[in-house]
Parts: C-alpha cells; structure tokens; sequence
C-alpha cells in the first residue's frame, strides 16, 4: 500500500480535490483480472444457475404433473402452469430492477433467492391446480427480479477488457442449472414413483440456503454506494479487488450522488431508440426460447411416445448449451457485441427451421444441440449488452424493464404452443417456424444496438 493511500484526512489532503486521484470505478475498470473477479462470478453464477434449475424444472414437472391421476392437466392447464410464472417474472424484472438501484443490489440479489425459494417448496405440496399456478407466480417474482440485478452487479464489478465476457461466463451457469434440471428430471421424476415430481421442486427450494452464503460473500455495487454517499463502503469494496490483483490504491474523489431515477428517461430523449431495440430483441429472444424450451420434454414426448425417451433427448440438447456460452464469450470481445449477438441470433433462427422438419431422432438432436447452443450463446451477450447501454443511475432499472418486456413474451409463447400444435395436427412444425422468425425479427433489432465494447461504464 502507498504512502499516499494511507494519508489522513487531517494532513491538508482532501481526496475530493487531488488532481492525480482516480475514480473508484476506474480504479476498478483498470484492474487485471484476479481472484476477486472469479470469487464474484461464481457466487453469482451459483444463484443464476439456482435460477436455471427452477425454470428447467417445472418443463419437465409439468410433463409429470399432466400424468399423475390426481391433476390430469390438459394441454391448455399445462401451458397456464408454464406461463403464469411469467407473469410474476414480468412483475418480479421491473420492479426487482427499480428497487436495486434504490437499496442495493446485493440485497435485492439475495431477496430474491429467499422467495423463489421458499414458493418451489410450496409448491412441491400444491394440492390442486390453483395452488401450483398461485405458487409458480412467486417463484416467477423471485426469478425475474434476480437476473437483471445479478447481471448488472458483475458488470458493475468487471474491468472494461473483460466485462462482456465476464457477463457472458455468468450466463453460462444457466447451462449448469438447465442441464442438473434436465439430469433431475430423467433420474428423480420417473424413478421414485407418484412423489418424483414433488422431490424435484423441493430439490428446487435450496436457494433457501444459498441465501445465506451470498449476504457473506458477494460485495455491494460501488457505483451504489456511492450514489447513496456511503464511501467508506465503497472504498473497502475496491481495494479487496486491488489487493486480490496486486495493485496499490490510490486516493479518490468522493462519490456524488445520483440524480433521482425517472423511469420516464429510457423512453424518451437519448435514450429512446436504444430502449426499444433493446425491449424488441429480449421480447422475441424470450417469445422463440420460452416457446421451444419449456415445452420441449411435452412435444418430445409426443413425437416419440416415451416421457423418459423425451427426458434424456432433452438432456442431452441441453449438454449443448455450454460449449454455446463458451464460444460467445471468446467472440464477444473479439467480434464485439453486436456482431456476436447478430451472429448467434441468425444461426439460432436456422436451427429452430432445421428442427422444425426434424423426424429422425438422430435430426432432432443434431438440430436441437445447434439450436441449444446459438440460442443460449445469444442470451449471454444479450445480458452483457443490457446493463452496458445505460448509466449508472438507470442502469438496473433499465436492465429489468428489458428484462420485464422479455417476461411478457415469456408469457405468451406458451400459451401459443397448443394453437400451434392444433394448426399443425399436434406435429411441431408451425411453432418451431414461428420461433425461427421470431428469432430472425430479433437478429435485425440487435443490429441497432449501440456498440460498448472497450468502452466504460458510464456514470
């Protein structure tokens, strides 16, 4: 540590007036990538994969759920059970987003974790059709508020070299969590008899106990602390990562306060185009993957007769989903933003039509490990992209309306699903044409986007 970065304050030196003095954020944004970084990463990606696992889960529970005797859900009941918790993501995106940028993001991070949580729990014991949809929207609340706020507090922490990848390798712990629920799905619900779909959802409520471990191990947002004036905090956050990346600290000036957030300011101004590139591309990314993926094990199953066949097809599609993160994250920063979610967005709109025609289970699964991977590979980027486009004071904000625009789609795809199958004869064709011209619709609007890469955050 410096001389200078031990100075009192009573030495004549204010921090606010040192013309050499770095921002703190810039003092974060110049940093290599170190110990600290990963801790971050994994902590969150631990949650985000918690998150993942819950949405994989209930595609797979409700498949089970339709035949046990109890329910017997018809394919209109069982596309309510997958939309409603879209409902509550929708609500759960915009708000989590506006109440982070007010309270902090760890704590809303670690809120949300605590009531998805406990609603898989409750679930787990719905006793009718009413209690699973009233608890699949709290689960929804807890998911939609937790993604968007994770996402910008890793960004918020990442150096400029390295955010869009750090944000990309986040994201790729949805692979982690989709694949453990598509291995819960093929080893526990067939195998222990009329229970097998309540265990998978209270393997579902562990995040109860994660919780805890995040309000230990996850840092505030210094940009936050900050713009709430808690500088003490913020200069502790920082120089953990300057010491995890041997760098010495140096003064800075006291943070200034935030503006007060007006949502107003994303639709409106110079905000305007960017916002509404952004809401369409997260709409039918959400509208094309929530439409194949939640029903994925059901039109399996249909295809080919067998619910357990349906599960391990599924499992294996979903193996895809990490070498698909992993080449977004080398080419984002290579490529660059744009070009990498284009790219991604294009060749996931010819998967969907590929798979679409498939009949032979060798074509599903080759169509659907390509559709997997370049859909999933443009999720990462999109969450990368989002929180970069806006400043500081709006930025969770703005993260979690695109989120909560995305969430609507979520919603309606489902719902969708069954007309299709009826104006196909109960074949897959119609809704996988429709998701690859959804997902062409968003290629075009991520062209618009702005391009932040090597770029700061702005404040």
């Amino acid at each position: 540590m410096t001389e200078q970065s031990t100075a009192p304050a009573s030495a004549g030196v204010r921090t606010s007036e040192r013309p050499d003095g770095l921002t703190r954020n810039a003092r974060l944004d110049r940093l290599p990538l170190n110990k600290a970084h990963r801790r971050l990463l994994v902590a969150s990606g631990i949650g985000w994969a918690f998150d993942a696992m819950d949405v994989g889960l209930v595609s797979f529970v409700v498949a089970a759920i339709a035949a046990d005797p109890h329910f017997n859900l018809n394919s209109s009941e069982k596309a309510w059970v997958l939309s409603v918790g879209f409902f509550g993501m929708a609500i759960g995106a915009a708000a989590g987003g506006l109440i982070a940028d007010r309270v902090g993001r760890k704590t809303v991070f670690s809120a949300t974790l605590v009531i998805f949580g406990l609603a898989n729990a409750g679930m787990a014991f719905s006793w009718s059709l009413g209690a699973l949809l009233v608890a699949r929207f709290i689960i929804g609340l807890g998911l939609g508020a937790e993604l968007p706020v994770a996402s910008t507090l890793v960004s918020e922490f990442s150096p400029t070299r390295q955010r869009g990848r750090m944000t990309v390798l986040l994201e790729s712990f949805w692979a982690v969590g989709w694949i453990v629920a598509a291995s819960i799905g093929y080893v526990v619900i067939p195998n222990t008899g009329d229970w097998g779909w309540r265990w998978a959802l209270l393997i579902g409520a562990l995040p109860l106990l994660y919780a805890i471990v995040t309000r230990m191990r996850i840092p505030e947002s210094v940009r936050f602390l900050e713009s709430q004036g808690r500088d003490e905090e913020a200069e502790k956050a920082v120089r953990y990562f300057e010491e995890a990346g041997g760098v010495a600290p140096v003064l800075s000036p006291r943070g200034v306060p935030l503006a007060r957030i007006r949502a107003r300011e994303l639709v409106v101004g110079r905000y305007r185009n960017r916002t509404i590139m952004i809401w369409l591309t997260w709409f039918f990314v959400n509208f094309s993957y929530y439409g194949a993926f939640t029903w994925m094990p059901s039109l399996l199953a249909d295809q080919f007769g067998s619910l357990t066949k349906s599960f391990g097809y599924t499992l294996t599609i979903s193996l895809a989903q990490l070498p698909g993160y992993f080449l977004a994250a080398w080419l984002v920063e290579i490529w660059g933003r744009r070009r990498t979610l284009s790219v991604f967005l294009a060749v996931s709109a010819v998967s969907a039509f590929l798979f679409s025609q498939a009949g032979s289970v060798a074509a599903v699964l080759c169509f659907g490990m390509l559709l997997s991977a370049s859909n999933l590979g443009a999720w990462g980027v999109l969450y990368a992209v989002t929180p970069e486009i806006y400043p500081t004071r709006l930025r969770a904000a703005a993260a979690g309306a695109a989120a909560s625009c995305g969430r609507v789609a979520g919603i309606i795809a489902p719902l969708l699903v069954p007309w299709f199958l009826a104006l196909a004869g109960g074949d897959k064709v119609t809704a996988f044409i429709v998701f690859a011209m959804a997902f062409a619709v968003a290629c075009l609007c991520a062209l618009a986007l702005p391009e932040r890469t090597g770029r700061r955050l702005e404040d």
